[in-house]
C-alpha cells in the first residue's frame, strides 16, 4: 500500500494516445476531411483581501495566465480525434502551475440493431448530475481543485467509454486502468487546508495503488418531461480520507499549519440516481447517491479528533493508523427547482431563480464537496441574470448557508463579451462565516476577487 507521487505520468500519456491512435486506424484509414484549432489563452489574478493562515508563505495575490488549445480532426467515415492540453502559471503556488491533459481521445461509432454503439479511448471528462449547487453522482473523474474550490474543473481521465443508444435510451460503460490523486495547493496557495497536504505521499487501500481498474455504467432515458439517469460505480474513491501521521502531525489539533497530511484513498462502490422534470418555466431537480467503503475525513468530531490522536500516539506505522478511520456507508441527496422569467418588463432579459437543499446522513463527518461546505445539512439559493444582448452578458449570484451551523457563502460571477474574440469574466468568492467546529478550515480567510480577461481563438 506504499504510496506513489501525485503527478500524471508522461508515459502514460503517451501510452494512451498512441493505443488510440491504433485503434483508429484498425477503424478506418483516418483520412483527414475536416480539422479545427481553437482554444483558449487567459490573463488572470486573484486577490485576497484578508491575511491567510501562513502568513509567512501566503500572499495576499497572486497573477497568472492559462492555455487550453482544442484540436479536432474528423477522417471521411466520420470518426475524430479530439486533443486538448491544458497549462497554467501562477505566480504565488508553484503547485498550482500545473499541465494536464484534458482530452486526447478517438472517437469511433457505428450501427447496432437499430440503435448505434460509439467508442471514445483515450483521455476524457465526463459529467453526470443535474444539479448546481453540487453534483452528487458525478464520480468518473478526478477534480482539479488547483482551479477553484467549486469543484467544477476536472483533470482528464484515462478511459474506456462505450456507449450503445436506441429508441429505448443509453447505456454507458465505462473501463477506467487509472486512477488520478487529487492534487492540492502549496506551501505558498491560498484555499488550502491549515496544514499540508503531501502531494510526493499517496496512500491507497487496494494493493494494485493507482493501477486498480475501476468501472462504471450508467442508463439514461426521457420520458417526455422526464430526464432520468442511474449509475454505478467500483473502484478507487476520487476522494481522500487525509491522515496525519507523528512525527509530523501536532497532536494538539488539525488546525496546526505544521501539520502535514497525506491522502489515502479506499475502495468504494456508490449508486446514482439523476432526475430533471421540465415543465414550462419549471425545472425540478433530484440528485441522491448511496455509497459503501468510504472513511471519515478526519476532523468532523471532537471526540473522532480525541480517538484518532489517541490512536496515532501508540500507531507503529502508517497501516496501523489508517485502520483507525471509521468505514462508512450512507446516502446524500440534493433536491430543488428553477423558475425562469422570460423577457422580464418586456426586454431581451431573462431572470433564473434557484434553490436546493443538500443532505448528507453523515453530519459534521461528510467530505467537502465544494469547499468549504460539507453540504450535509444546507440551503442553496441563486439567481441567475441572463441581458440575452450582442455581448452574451451574464451576472450570477449563489448563496450557501448552513442549516444547522454558522458556515455561510457568496458568490457573484459577470460574464461579457467585449469584442470580437475578447472576455471579461469577474467573480467575488466571500466567505462570510465559518463554524469553529468545522476543524479542517479554522482561521481560514480566503474569500477572494477574480479577474479574467480571455481570448477565444
Amino acid at each position: 500500500m506504499r504510496g506513489r507521487g501525485a503527478r500524471y505520468p508522461v508515459a502514460l500519456t503517451a501510452i494512451w494516445l498512441v493505443a488510440a491512435i491504433v485503434a483508429a486506424e484498425a477503424h478506418a484509414e483516418f483520412e483527414i476531411v475536416a480539422q479545427e484549432l481553437s482554444g483558449r489563452v487567459s490573463l488572470e489574478g486573484r486577490a485576497f483581501p484578508e491575511t491567510g493562515i501562513d502568513p509567512t508563505h501566503q500572499r495576499s495575490y497572486t497573477t497568472g495566465f492559462v492555455v487550453e488549445p482544442k484540436l479536432y480532426l474528423e477522417e471521411a467515415e466520420g470518426s475524430s480525434f479530439t486533443l486538448v492540453p491544458f497549462f497554467r502559471y501562477d505566480s504565488a503556488d508553484s503547485v498550482r502551475t500545473h499541465w494536464d491533459l484534458r482530452e486526447a481521445y478517438v472517437l469511433l461509432f457505428g450501427e447496432l440493431g437499430e440503435g448505434e454503439w460509439e467508442v471514445r479511448l483515450g483521455v476524457d471528462r465526463v459529467f453526470w448530475g443535474v444539479a448546481e449547487s453540487q453534483h452528487l453522482v458525478d464520480i468518473i473523474n478526478q477534480i482539479d481543485f488547483l482551479e477553484h474550490p467549486n469543484g467544477e474543473v476536472k483533470l482528464g481521465q484515462p478511459m474506456v467509454h462505450v456507449t450503445w443508444t436506441g429508441d429505448w435510451g443509453a447505456l454507458e460503460f465505462f473501463g477506467l486502468p487509472y486512477h488520478r490523486p487529487r492534487i492540492y495547493p502549496g506551501q505558498g496557495g491560498r484555499l488550502r487546508f491549515a496544514g499540508l497536504v503531501n502531494r510526493d505521499q499517496v496512500e491507497y487501500e487496494s494493493g494494485a495503488e493507482e493501477w486498480h481498474p475501476d468501472f462504471a455504467a450508467r442508463y439514461s432515458h426521457s420520458f417526455g418531461p422526464l430526464d432520468i439517469g442511474l449509475s454505478v460505480f467500483n473502484g478507487t474513491s476520487r476522494e481522500a480520507s487525509l491522515i496525519c501521521m507523528p512525527p509530523a502531525c501536532k497532536l494538539t489539533g488539525v488546525s496546526d499549519v505544521s501539520n502535514v497530511w497525506i491522502p489515502y484513498y479506499t475502495q468504494i462502490r456508490q449508486f446514482g440516481l439523476d432526475a430533471q422534470l421540465t415543465l414550462d418555466a419549471w425545472l425540478f431537480k433530484f440528485e441522491a447517491m448511496h455509497r459503501s467503503g468510504e472513511r471519515n475525513l478526519l476532523g468532523r468530531e471532537q471526540e473522532f479528533v480525541e480517538e484518532y490522536m489517541a490512536a496515532a500516539v501508540g500507531a507503529s506505522g502508517f497501516d496501523d493508523l489508517a485502520g483507525t478511520l471509521r468505514e462508512e456507508e450512507y446516502m446524500a441527496a440534493v433536491v430543488g427547482g428553477e423558475y425562469t422569467f422570460y423577457s422580464v418588463f418586456g426586454s431581451t432579459a431573462d431572470i433564473g431563480l434557484l434553490a436546493e437543499w443538500n443532505y448528507d446522513e453523515r453530519g459534521r463527518r461528510a467530505l467537502p464537496r465544494r469547499q468549504p461546505m460539507t453540504l450535509d445539512n444546507d440551503f442553496f439559493l441563486g439567481a441567475r441574470f441572463a441581458f440575452n444582448d450582442i455581448q452574451s452578458t451574464e451576472i450570477t449570484a449563489a448563496f450557501l448557508t448552513d442549516a444547522s451551523r454558522e458556515t455561510r457563502t457568496l458568490a457573484v460571477e459577470f460574464d461579457r463579451r467585449l469584442f470580437d474574440q475578447w472576455s471579461l469574466y469577474a467573480a467575488a468568492n466571500m466567505i462570510l462565516s465559518i463554524d469553529p467546529l468545522d476543524l479542517q478550515y479554522v482561521g481560514r480567510r480566503d474569500g477572494f476577487f477574480e479577474f479574467h480577461l480571455e481570448y477565444n481563438f
